[in-house]
């Protein structure tokens, strides 16, 4: 599980890092569905890109620690599980949003009770004992 966890935490990272990015270089015009729009909705849109990205940097952050922190995974997957609420609150509110947008919706709402499960696995791993039967158990998490 712990490998599972890692891999999962890296992918996370990369991916908010890429699409920060991508948000920040290309302002409004990132957002499929949506046309032109003035100074001030580019500017927004820069911005929150620029703080996705630093959020895609706090992923990568825990997936280099030894062990993984279960409270930052906790905490970055509760951040992303609140995006997807956000979402349901305009969907309440505006009506359905483009496709892709509730595609999105739906991943933030899955995947963080995922992140929730997998938190302390990296941790429950290296508290193991390291004797042969801790070397059996974790060959059998990193081959998961």
């Amino acid at each position: 599980m712990a490998g599972v966890l890692k891999w999962l935490v890296l992918a996370m990272g990369a991916a908010c890092v890429a699409i920060g990015a991508f948000h920040f270089a290309l302002g409004i015009g990132s957002v499929p569905g949506e046309g032109a729009a003035g100074a001030t909705v580019d500017s927004r849109e820069r911005f929150y890109g620029a703080v996705f990205l630093g959020y895609g940097l706090a992923w990568l952050w825990a997936a280099r620690r030894s062990p993984i922190p279960s409270a930052a995974v906790r905490l970055l997957a509760g951040i992303f599980l609140l995006g997807g609420v956000g979402r349901l609150l305009s969907m309440a509110v505006h009506g359905p949003p483009q496709g892709f947008q509730t595609a999105l919706a739906v991943l933030e709402l899955a995947l963080p009770p995922v992140y929730f499960w997998l938190a302390a696995a990296d941790e429950r791993q290296a508290a193991r004992p390291a004797g042969p039967a801790g070397a059996v158990r974790a060959e059998r998490d990193e081959a998961l």
